[in-house]
């Protein structure tokens, strides 16, 4: 192998470095968000009752499929109020003095917060993901290049 093969190794290794860099960081950035999102729920201490037969007994959110359950079981609960929001408003306009339109405004805005929550944890999942296969593909490149480096050199 000539100077052209220990080129290529080395060149192989500096990527292998790079993407385990760039991996580590969207690992970094992962846990660092999931940390954000169950700390922010915890502050506002949004929970759900996990077992239908012990509705008083909260367990605080700390993943996107609590998130999702808890924001369906708001949505079944609005929707027992009014189907839609049209329907809510038949034709008139919202009151705030009608306590079945804060109801239902307040439903509608804690649903689209844990649905959003939804959509953060996955996002969440999908860097954790991305990081990870970098992290591996780094690790085989970098082996590639010090193979490449360390064949012996063939004279001619």
């Amino acid at each position: 192998m000539g100077r052209l093969g220990r080129i290529a190794g080395a060149v192989i290794m500096a990527l292998g470095v790079l993407a385990i860099v760039i991996g580590a960081v969207f690992v970094f950035q992962g846990f660092s968000k999931n940390n954000l999102i169950v700390e922010r729920m915890q502050v506002e201490k949004v929970s759900l009752a996990i077992d239908p037969n012990d509705p008083s007994t909260l367990t605080e959110i700390q993943t996107g499929a609590q998130a999702q359950g808890a924001a369906d079981i708001i949505s079944s609960h609005r929707r027992a109020i009014a189907p839609s929001y049209q329907d809510l408003l038949a034709g008139g306009r919202f009151n705030s003095n009608n306590s079945t339109h804060l109801t239902y405004a307040q439903a509608m805005n804690l649903e689209n917060y844990l649905y959003l929550a939804v959509t953060a944890f996955g996002l969440v999942q999908v860097v954790l993901g991305a990081g990870a296969f970098m992290v591996v593909t780094g690790i085989a490149l970098g082996l590639t290049g010090l193979v490449l480096l360390r064949l012996p050199v063939k004279t001619a």
